[in-house]
């Protein structure tokens, strides 16, 4: 992968690190199906000016709208209304990176190689440092709902891959355009008329706010970033990018919360960084890295 495209993957992880914060403010004023609803009805407004045939068969937009915009944005909704903390979302729901190398292998044929496995698993081991100090929250089906909105992610990863799609945004608006109807269905069944019409009532700048990042910069710039490093990298090598998605929420939290990171947490974020450095950066720029930190270690001694 190109350091541009690179640095590209790595703005997504931010952009998705801190879209976590953003989601927890923005369901204490709207219920999690109809805030996911308004999400990705505003993030297809940009198929009013967009002008073209479709980025992909119609079939391929819709299983990518289920199963991102339905399935696991659903689940990650209500999860986190059920009690999933926001740091801790961010972590599970990174699963979806093994569970798309798992499922590229199986059906596309691709075989990450063992400097990727080997980053892949010093990753895993900051992850995992990560999730120990921080509890699982009050509901054991809010922790499940996160599993499987990561197994969805996964598909639609794959999905997305094999839609040839060229144009990124175009897909991505269209994408949008297919979970608010049966997200709103959802709503009405399970959260009701008047919860609906309640958040309307209440509604400030802050929620707005929040609708409009999760809506336009967390799904239109963030997906359509994401959509077009899948559709020119194997997913085995983009995925695991994702993998610092949770160091991002959790420095998001411990810059604009007031979030504690201690020592074993800067230590985890260390190992999730390593081991994206050893899966996507050239032999050569390693090499160069090694050496620099060797005559560093020399100077100091």
């Amino acid at each position: 992968m190109s350091f541009p495209h690179a640095l590209l993957a790595l703005l997504v992880t931010l952009i998705w690190g801190f879209n976590f914060v953003v989601i927890k403010v923005g369901l204490e004023d709207f219920p999690p199906l109809l805030f996911c609803a308004l999400r990705f009805a505003l993030a297809a407004l940009p198929l009013l000016f967009l002008r073209g045939p479709l980025p992909a068969p119609f079939w391929r937009i819709v299983q990518i709208g289920v199963l991102l915009g339905v399935i696991k944005f659903g689940m990650v909704f209500v999860g986190m209304r059920l009690g999933m903390p926001a740091g801790l979302t961010a972590l599970v729901l990174q699963s979806q990176v093994f569970f798309t190398v798992l499922i590229a292998v199986l059906f596309l044929g691709e075989r990450p190689g063992p400097r990727a496995l080997v980053g892949m698993l010093l990753a895993v081991g900051g992850l995992v440092l990560i999730g120990l100090d921080r509890p699982l929250g009050d509901s054991l089906l809010a922790f499940l709902l996160v599993i499987g909105a990561a197994l969805a992610w996964a598909f639609a990863n794959i999905a997305t891959k094999r839609s040839g799609a060229s144009d990124m945004l175009r897909l991505i608006s269209w994408v949008s355009l297919i979970p608010p109807l049966p997200l709103l269905v959802l709503s009405y069944i399970f959260e009701g008329p008047q919860a609906i019409v309640g958040a309307f009532d209440g509604l400030g700048w802050r929620g707005v706010g929040a609708l409009l990042f999760i809506a336009y910069v967390a799904t239109t710039v963030g997906f359509g970033l994401w959509s077009f490093l899948l559709r020119r990298y194997p997913a085995s090598l983009v995925t695991p990018f994702a993998l610092a998605v949770p160091v991002s929420g959790l420095l998001s939290g411990w810059l604009l919360l007031g979030e504690a990171l201690d020592a074993a947490g800067w230590l985890a974020c260390g190992l999730v960084f390593g081991g994206l450095a050893i899966t996507i950066l050239p032999k050569e720029a390693l090499a160069r890295l090694r050496g620099r930190l060797g005559d560093a270690a020399s100077a100091s001694s």
